[in-house]
Order: C-alpha cells, then sequence, then structure tokens
C-alpha cells in the first residue's frame, strides 16, 4: 500500500464514524445504535486496509465507547480479559513447548508420511480431522490442540515449495483449520456454545415438545456441516492452492526422516503427556446428552460447575510446562518465561477488542436493531424468510462472538415464529447455525483469531475467502434447512 492510500484510509475511517454520529440515524429511539455503528465501520475499515497496525485498531473501543456514553472506561477493559484469552494464553504456551523440545519436527513427519506429499491431501487430511475432532469439543480447544501440528507442517514443507507458493500453503492449512473447526462444530448439539444454548432455551420454552433430541439434530447438522466442509475445502484449494503448486519430494522420504529422529527424549515425553491430558480433559469436561443415555463430565466433580472452562485446562497445562524439570536444562522447567516472551501480545490486543466491540454492539441496542429489522420479513415466503434470517444473524456473529450472536437471536425468533404462525425450529435451528458462521474478519471467532496470530495469513485474503465462504454458509443452510423442516 502507497503512502497515499495509506493516509487516505486513516482517514476513511473516522470520517464515516462521524457520517453516522451526527448525519444518519439508524433508530430514532435510541441514537447509540448509530454510534456503535460508526464505531464498527471505522474498525472495519482500519482493520480491512491495515492502514494501521492491527493491535493500534484494538484501542478504539476502549477509547471511544466511554467518550460516546456507550459504556464506562471499566466495563469496557473489562472485556479484554475474557476466558477464551487465557485459553489463547495457554494453549500457545503448550504451541512454544512443543516447538522447543522440537516434538512439532515428529508430529509433522508422521502426518506426512500418512498424508503423502501432495499439498491438497494435506489440506483435505487437516481439515478431515478438526472436522471430526470438532463435533465433540469446543471450536477453540480443537484449533489449540492442532496448531502446533499444523505450524510443524507448514515448517517441515516449505523447504519442498517454490518461493512462491509458501505462503499461500500455510494460510491454507491455517484458514482450514479455524474454519473446519468452527464448521465442525455446527453437526452435534454439544459442538459449539450456540448449539448447547439453543437447545437449553427451546426445551424452557416449549417444554412439552419431543421432536428435538440428539440424533434429530444431527440428522440436519452432519447435512450442513459435511457440504460446507466440502465447499470450504474447494473454496480454499482454488484460492491458495494452485494447480503448479507440489511438494517436490516423495513420502518415502518423510518416513525416513521420521526414523533419524530417533526414541523421544525424556522432555519429548513430558510434552507429549501434557498434550495428551489437554485433549483428554477438553473431551471429558462437559456433559454430553446422547438422548439414550447422558456422559457425565468430569466437570461435576466440582461445586460451582459453570466456574470450569477449557481455559482452566489449558492455564493448568501451561504451569506444568513451567514446573515440570527439564533433564536436559539442569534448574529449568521444560518452559522458561524467556521462552513465554515469544507471546502475540498484539493480537491478544485485538482479540480483547473484539469482544469489546461485541459489548458495544449488545449495550448500544445495534444487535438488537439488527435481529429485530427481521420483522420486515412478516408474509414473506418461508424460503426467504429462512435465507433473512441467516443473513443478519451472520452479519450479527462477525462482530459479536457465537454464543452472543444467538442469544440476541433466539427470543427474537420466538416473537418472529408467534407473528409469523410457523413451527418454531424453521426459525431458531438456522439461526443457530448462522451464528457459527463468520470467516471474514480476525474477531469473528476464535478460532480465527489463533491462526491470524501466526503472521502467515493476510487479512485481504481472509475477507475475500470469507465473505465467499459466509454467502454459501448462507444458502446452504437456507436450502438444507428449508428442505428438511419446511417440506416435512
Amino acid at each position: 500500500m502507497s503512502k497515499s492510500q495509506k493516509y487516505f484510509f486513516q482517514a476513511l475511517g473516522p470520517l464515516v464514524a462521524l457520517l453516522f454520529w451526527f448525519f444518519i440515524e439508524l433508530d430514532s429511539r435510541n441514537h447509540q445504535v448509530s454510534l456503535m455503528a460508526g464505531v464498527g465501520l471505522w474498525m472495519c475499515i482500519w482493520w480491512f486496509s491495515e492502514a494501521i497496525d492491527l493491535a493500534v485498531t484494538a484501542f478504539i473501543p476502549v477509547l471511544v465507547l466511554p467518550i460516546l456514553g456507550i459504556a464506562d472506561v471499566k466495563t469496557t477493559a473489562q472485556q479484554y480479559s475474557d476466558s477464551i484469552i487465557f485459553l489463547f494464553i495457554g494453549g500457545f504456551m503448550l504451541a512454544f513447548a512443543i516447538e522447543k523440545w522440537h516434538l512439532h519436527k515428529r508430529i509433522a513427519l508422521k502426518i506426512l508420511s500418512f498424508l503423502g506429499s501432495n499439498p491438497r491431501t494435506i489440506l483435505l487430511g487437516l481439515m478431515l480431522s478438526t472436522y471430526l475432532i470438532s463435533n465433540w469439543i469446543s471450536n477453540t480447544a480443537t484449533t489449540m490442540m492442532l496448531f502446533s501440528a499444523v505450524l510443524a507442517l507448514i515448517h517441515e514443507t516449505k523447504t519442498y515449495i517454490n518461493e512462491g507458493h509458501k505462503k499461500q500453503f500455510a494460510a491454507a492449512l491455517l484458514l482450514g483449520l479455524a474454519f473446519s473447526a468452527t464448521i465442525g462444530g455446527m453437526a452435534t448439539p454439544v459442538g459449539t456454545p450456540p448449539n448447547m444454548y439453543f437447545f437449553k432455551a427451546y426445551h424452557q420454552a416449549f417444554p412439552e415438545s419431543n421432536n428435538l433430541n440428539f440424533m434429530q439434530w444431527s440428522k440436519i447438522g452432519y447435512p450442513v456441516s459435511f457440504l460446507f466442509l466440502v465447499v470450504c475445502y474447494v473454496v480454499l484449494s482454488v484460492y491458495f492452492l494452485k494447480k503448479t503448486m507440489t511438494l517436490a519430494i516423495d513420502k518415502q522420504y518423510f518416513k525416513e526422516q521420521y526414523h533419524k529422529l530417533g526414541r523421544f527424549s525424556t522432555e519429548e515425553k513430558w510434552v507429549l503427556g501434557i498434550l495428551i491430558s489437554c485433549i483428554l480433559l477438553w473431551f471429558t469436561r462437559a456433559d454430553i446428552d446422547f438422548g439414550a443415555f447422558q456422559y457425565k463430565g468430569w466437570v461435576n466433580l466440582f461445586p460451582k460447575t459453570k466456574f470450569i472452562d477449557d481455559s482452566l485446562v489449558a492455564m493448568l497445562a501451561a504451569l506444568a510446562l513451567f514446573l515440570i524439570p527439564s533433564r536436559k536444562n539442569r534448574g529449568e522447567g521444560l518452559l522458561v518465561w524467556e521462552d513465554a516472551k515469544k507471546l502475540r501480545y498484539d493480537i491478544i490486543l485485538m482479540f480483547g477488542s473484539g469482544f469489546a466491540l461485541a459489548y458495544g454492539f449488545e449495550v448500544s441496542g445495534l444487535s438488537n436493531w439488527l435481529a429485530q429489522s427481521l420483522a420486515v420479513l412478516k408474509g414473506v415466503p418461508v424460503f426467504f424468510i429462512i435465507l433473512g434470517i441467516c443473513v443478519v444473524v451472520t452479519i450479527i456473529s462477525e462482530f459479536a462472538s457465537n454464543i452472543a450472536s444467538i442469544q440476541l437471536a433466539i427470543p427474537v425468533m420466538m416473537a418472529l415464529q408467534k407473528e409469523l404462525n410457523v413451527e418454531p425450529l424453521l426459525l431458531m435451528i438456522p439461526a443457530t447455525f448462522a451464528a457459527s458462521l463468520g470467516f471474514m474478519l480476525p474477531v469473528a471467532t476464535a478460532a480465527n483469531t489463533i491462526v491470524f496470530g501466526t503472521r502467515e495469513i493476510h487479512i485481504k485474503d481472509m475477507f475475500k475467502v470469507g465473505i465467499v465462504l459466509d454467502i454459501l454458509g448462507i444458502l446452504i443452510i437456507t436450502v438444507i434447512c428449508y428442505v428438511s423442516l419446511a417440506l416435512v
């Protein structure tokens, strides 16, 4: 970007905000809706153009929301320390330990010895594995679990890809990891928090209804999510993996290199043990209701189950890495604080600003204004009602967290269902799926933020691929939900 372009976008952000603050009234009863819309657009312009460093753009909510009277400084600042950020920190500590003791090389070579040397096969294997794991545990935990392996794959294959394709291959794998984790969560009731919230809200609102359980959700969830996974793979392959991209190596080479690594070191065994323990604790933490029987998670061992989440597991792993002594480096742990200095604090700031922006959307009434705009759908054919719901909820989910999006959308869907006199599931299930769409921005989901923190992905590439996936996701959800629910 030239200097003139940079200055243009630097000025454009606040100018658009001023336009909304002083000249555009979205809601005549609540001017804060327009104020917050201006803030959101300002941040989007700076994020998309990268005219200002992403970490600097993250300052806007904590500076501007108090000035506009939307939220006080203390409450806004608290959004920058959401528990998911500690999952991010703990997960990266684990990644640093895996890299420090070269376990990542062992993992990468083992994966490549199975998947071979075709970039498309590697991407497909990664996405399918991530998708299947994310069916059962949180999208963020799934991303953190596989993050080190993906970085190792990128590192091990860079030597064998020509210079012009290295960045593209890295971006494809990282986005494939994040996006397939998000898509995998859509398949089951326990795959992602929006699904779990929907189940609870639906059964509370309609206690006499018995037309929704684990299997009935999966009959819609798996077709939607698996078709979307295939579409996502195709989009990423077309955009990043050019026909000329190849790995100039045979997969037998990776097998030979793996054998050359020899036996596991003591440090590798400890780090691998902590990684496996993390995975098991993430998998078994929460209750899973299978309909016919219910699995009780280990979280029930504690008096306040709501106080425990995936972040605690990640931070426990991080603490263990600093406490367990290294055999090679006497007097030190598996990790020392010098290792932790590699943590991307700019990404933590950006991540926090996403939560602050979402909070601003909620308290200003902008999220409600967006959701209530669905009222214009009264009298419209059912197919277009579902389509409209998916569009609006997807827009909200790009700026608010997935769980905040569905918490906002479900009450609106219940009210809209009464107005339109249609089956509640016809509106609520598409809205729940759409709450998991959010592929354009690094702050849209925790998975996006994690992979963006590697500096291997340009925000313009994420935006271009993300907007295509959002549109295709909306269409897939609309068609399958209409066929499965409206035509049954």
